[in-house]
């Protein structure tokens, strides 16, 4: 009697049992574990700014990046630390008794948007008023606008709990911008770190 052969005929492949659900929610959970090892290894598409100067022009520089990087999808945040610190002080607010040396510098320091200073011409203050006079006959937008877009836009505002700590500002006589902050360095860099830009203005 002639042997039967139990192989498959030649140019067929041999079956393959479907793999199980157990093996597929595996490999499931393997790929979503290497996509989020990818993805948090990849920048956030954010921006981070130092806004370390308390004069017009640079500050103007600091807010219309913002907006601009917010306007186009950007995550932004504003890290406003020692003398930049002087455009979130609002000059309708007062603060509770200070020491002599924190009284010293808030009369020194400009108090608020209105009083910063040119970084160059300032001329006693005439180059600030100039230089307001002609953004204002040329329809662009002035800082005090320019924060209210950063707000509508979402801009984060970070305080520098240091800066406010050394030179005697206090919260309640800070501007009132929604989701304002107080941060310290460390917590900033952490964050800058992780995003796409950085700038020191």
């Amino acid at each position: 009697m002639a042997a039967v052969s139990l192989a498959p005929p030649l140019g067929t492949a041999p079956e393959v049992a479907p793999p199980s659900v157990a093996a597929l929610a595996q490999q499931l959970a393997e790929l979503q574990a290497a996509v989020k090892k990818i993805e948090t290894a990849l920048p956030v598409d954010r921006i981070s700014i130092v806004v370390f100067s308390a004069t017009l022009d640079q500050q103007l520089a600091a807010l219309t990046i913002a907006t601009a990087a917010a306007a186009s999808g950007m995550e932004v945040e504003m890290f406003f630390t020692f003398w930049g610190f002087s455009a979130l002080r609002d000059a309708k607010k007062h603060a509770a008794a200070k020491p002599l040396i924190a009284r010293l510098f808030g009369w020194m320091l400009p108090k608020g948007t209105q009083q910063l200073p040119l970084s160059q011409m300032h001329m006693a203050g005439a180059g600030s008023t100039m230089m307001r006079s002609i953004m204002k006959r040329n329809r662009v937008a002035s800082l005090e606008e320019l924060f209210s877009v950063a707000a509508e836009l979402g801009v984060k505002v970070l305080a520098c709990e240091m800066s406010m700590g050394l030179l005697g500002f206090q919260r309640q006589e800070l501007i009132d911008y929604p989701g304002l902050s107080y941060c310290g360095a460390a917590h900033f860099i952490t964050r800058a770190t992780a995003g796409k830009t950085t700038l020191f203005i």
